[in-house]
């Protein structure tokens, strides 16, 4: 007696074929157990951190009116670029700059008032290096406390004063950088005003630093597009010659919450057209190169339907400008766009004021505001 057809079909045919889902996400550049314990070194280290954080830890996440202050911060040095990238908003912005620079003292103060934070990325919109030796100590003294750092540069001034040197030795945990293109034609096409050559040796130099100190802390990110969708594999063949152990492709392209870069960045959108296979043949061919090949995306919007589909921005996080003013998260990035007013208080004063709990409130109550929407279903 002949089997039935699907009854013969083997376990791996039965299988959904793969989707982005499947596809591995980004990790910590040093990898999940390094992340994980500087986290519980930074609890240890202060125990206001560590009452705050199990506060956290207890809670729904979804209060209108949390009773522990922000666990992570976006902080924004500068918000000011020295390129034009064409999926950016900082491209319209007068002379690629909103504001002036966070000064020293206003970082310290800070983190000094917010005693829960485990972790930042410092960068916001802008390229942190144009603030020169300034951005350092603030990684240095937010590293002095155990707080996590991640960072962001388009990698174009680090043959400048010494800041190879000085960003190796300044520790920060996770430093990502922005390459979009494998030739540059390409690259210079999306990140207007680069050098390919002369990023592409700054790279180089930075992550040989890195290695010859025993650290990993590297990572090259590319926003995929229909400009460079051509080239992934080439990437991933650039990342291994340039030194990096870690290659996130990020299949998001953000909105600013504005209308017009929504109709901008959908035009040149690609997710949809990727192959989730071929995708994984990047990561197959990462592995054979030393790189770990991973992706970024949100196949599936936030929703509404439930509590724990909602954005978890506003009960755990921020994003601060240059000039201290609170935006909802690093998606909209501007204060000129949307803005979590406290009438000149503090970011603790704001993040238990009215105007976030309102902004909770309307998460809760399914009221989402306009500059978010592009982010739910």
């Amino acid at each position: 007696m002949m089997p039935h057809p699907i009854a013969a079909k083997t376990e791996a045919e039965m299988a959904p074929a793969p989707g982005l889902r499947d596809l591995p996400n980004p990790d910590p550049a040093a990898g999940l157990r390094a992340y994980r314990d500087e986290r519980a070194a930074c609890l240890r280290a202060d125990r206001r951190r560590w009452s705050n954080y199990r506060r956290y830890r207890a809670s729904t996440r979804r209060e209108v009116a949390p009773d522990y202050l922000p666990i992570k911060l976006d902080i924004e040095n500068v918000s000011r670029c020295n390129f034009r990238c064409t999926m950016c908003s900082v491209s319209q912005w007068p002379k690629g700059r909103r504001a002036g620079d966070m000064t020293v003292d206003a970082f310290k103060a800070l983190i000094d008032t917010q005693s829960g934070l485990v972790e930042i990325k410092l960068q916001g919109m802008g390229e942190p290096l144009m603030q020169r030796d300034p951005y350092f100590e603030m990684i240095r003294y937010a590293r002095a406390r155990r707080i996590w750092v991640r960072t962001t540069t388009n990698g174009s001034l680090l043959h400048l004063n010494d800041h190879i040197a000085k960003l190796v030795a300044a520790d920060p945990n996770e430093v990502q950088i922005s390459i979009d293109g494998a030739t540059a034609d390409v690259y210079e096409a999306i990140r207007r005003g680069s050098v390919f050559d002369r990023v592409t040796r700054n790279v180089a130099d930075l992550n040989a630093a890195f290695a010859a100190a025993g650290k990993t802390r590297t990572k090259m990110w590319t926003v995929v597009q229909h400009a460079n969708a051509h080239q992934l594999a080439d990437l991933v063949h650039l990342a291994a010659s340039l030194g990096f152990k870690s290659q996130v492709f990020s299949l998001e392209m953000v909105d600013w919450g504005l209308e017009s870069w929504r109709a901008a960045n959908n035009a040149v959108t690609v997710t949809d057209d990727l192959d989730p296979v071929e995708l994984r043949a990047l990561v197959e061919r990462g592995r054979e190169l030393g790189v770990r090949v991973q992706f970024w995306h949100t196949t599936e919007k936030y929703s509404t339907s439930s509590p724990a589909d909602l954005c978890p921005w506003p009960f755990e996080r921020a994003f601060i400008g240059s000039d201290g003013r609170i935006v909802p998260c690093c998606t909209i990035g501007n204060p000129d766009v949307m803005e979590i007013a406290g009438n000149g208080g503090s970011m603790k004063e704001v993040w238990f004021g009215e105007a976030f709990a309102e902004f909770r409130r309307a998460h809760l109550m399914g009221r989402i505001p306009k500059a978010c929407r592009s982010c739910y279903v």
